[in-house]
């Protein structure tokens, strides 16, 4: 499936420029569009991405720009953080931009256990501060700027290893986990394709096709690397849920990771 003829929104303002916002921002500037990254450090970007140095948790001194896209990828920073945060990003901008995503997490998700696969239409059970300061973050974002959420199970892709360095160091890891993951170059499909979609969904789970136990995922890397698999916390019993991605699948068609063996050995050869 090929969305190369919906066009980039003509600004896009990123708020908070990590890993992601570096993958996400050539995309928008290929197709001619302008990219403004608000963040607290003054580090270099790259050529054609303007820098707003600004810190969320006070209030902001000076307007920002008046954008078609936001895409908000700020990390939880304690207690009603992204309320602050959001409230602040929304008193400095001129306007509500017409599309605004905001990336939260599947670990909204932690209290599921392992009643059957979450889809979209689930509602969340946070059961740590950090995953209801997730959750608040959400509806923060939809009250504010009626954002579409976007929810990423343990992203991974190249500078993102620390599971191949877990096997690596023979760190004991519990086989029994349920696990769900999402290749970082899928997962910035589709903050790509839900910019420029006229009607994206409301929430959409960013997982791949292929959730499986912890032990699998580290066996198949051990093997990769052609060393012993790393030990198994026996003490440890099963948790965490697995997440249905149909929904990310026919929005945005066949992964280029449809699960963790393709996106692991890729990285591996590496």
């Amino acid at each position: 499936m090929t969305f190369s003829f919906l066009p980039a929104p003509a600004s896009t303002l990123l708020v908070g420029y990590g890993q992601l916002g570096a993958l996400l921002a050539p995309k928008l500037r290929a197709d001619g569009g302008e990219v403004f990254a608000l963040r607290r450090s003054d580090d270099e970007l790259p050529e054609g991405v303007s820098a707003i140095r600004a810190d969320l948790s006070a209030p902001l001194s000076t307007v920002l720009p008046r954008v078609d896209a936001m895409v908000v990828t700020l990390p939880p920073s304690g207690p009603a953080g992204y309320r602050n945060a959001l409230t602040h990003l929304a008193a400095a901008l001129p306007e509500t931009p017409a599309r605004t995503i905001f990336v939260s997490s599947t670990g909204v998700f932690e209290g599921w256990g392992a009643k059957r696969p979450i889809t979209e239409q689930d509602e969340p059970e946070p059961t740590s501060a950090r995953a209801q300061e997730l959750y608040d973050g959400e509806r923060a974002a939809i009250e504010l700027f009626d954002a579409v959420v976007v929810r990423p199970a343990g992203i991974y892709g190249p500078g993102r290893d620390f599971l191949i360095r877990q096997v690596r160091e023979h760190a004991t890891v519990n086989y029994r986990r349920r696990t769900n993951r999402v290749h970082d170059a899928d997962l910035v499909r589709a903050l790509d394709l839900l910019v420029r979609m006229p009607s994206p969904p409301a929430v959409l789970h960013a997982v791949d096709a292929a959730p499986a136990p912890l032990g699998d995922v580290v066996e198949f890397i051990a093997r990769t690397l052609d060393i012993a698999p790393p030990p198994d916390d026996v003490s440890a019993a099963a948790a965490g849920t697995v997440l249905d991605g149909a929904l990310l699948r026919a929005v945005l068609g066949d992964l280029e990771y449809p699960g963790y063996k393709a996106g692991y050995a890729a990285m591996l050869k590496n």
